[in-house]
């Protein structure tokens, strides 16, 4: 089975203020941006994968889409990403799934698996994750993992 992991970026959105993400304002200037990340288990060719993800998932005019690992936005003091966790009801993942399974590129390409995911990249000297997990991620539901900068500073070259 063949994976791709694809990143979908605003190419218009600005950094936000990150106190709209938490509930108590933080008294650092910092500042967010949000991307939609997918990874597709499949059978077919990585062309085929490739091609319908341009084709569903990107908006070709407002989104730019980043393949692989990596993060798409430089910079950043760390990220989340968070999805629904296994079970939980997943209206986005069910109407992507529907779609893909009357595609006509079924006879080159079957998605098997699709994870969802939201990333949230905060940017600013002095953030920390805590508060950010606590008010964004809800644990009844969530999955989530927090990637710090050295992490992905290789990455980010």
């Amino acid at each position: 089975m063949n994976h791709l992991n694809a990143e979908v970026v605003g190419r218009f959105d600005p950094p936000g203020d990150c106190n709209k993400l938490l509930y108590a304002p933080s008294t650092k200037p910092l500042t967010f941006r949000r991307t939609r990340r997918y990874r597709l288990e499949y059978e077919g060719t990585e062309a085929a994968a490739r091609a319908w993800v341009e084709r569903v998932l990107l908006d070709a005019v407002s989104e730019e889409l980043h393949l692989g690992d990596g993060p798409a936005i430089p910079g950043s003091r760390f990220l989340i990403d968070y999805g629904m966790k296994p079970g939980a009801l997943d209206l986005e993942k069910q109407a992507i799934m529907g779609f893909a399974k009357g595609s006509r590129t079924k006879e080159t390409f079957e998605i098997k698996a699709l994870t969802l995911w939201q990333r949230v990249y905060i940017f600013g000297e002095g953030a920390e994750p805590e508060p950010f997990v606590r008010d964004i991620v809800n644990p009844a539901i969530h999955t989530w993992t927090v990637t710090r900068a050295d992490a992905h500073a290789r990455d980010c070259a």
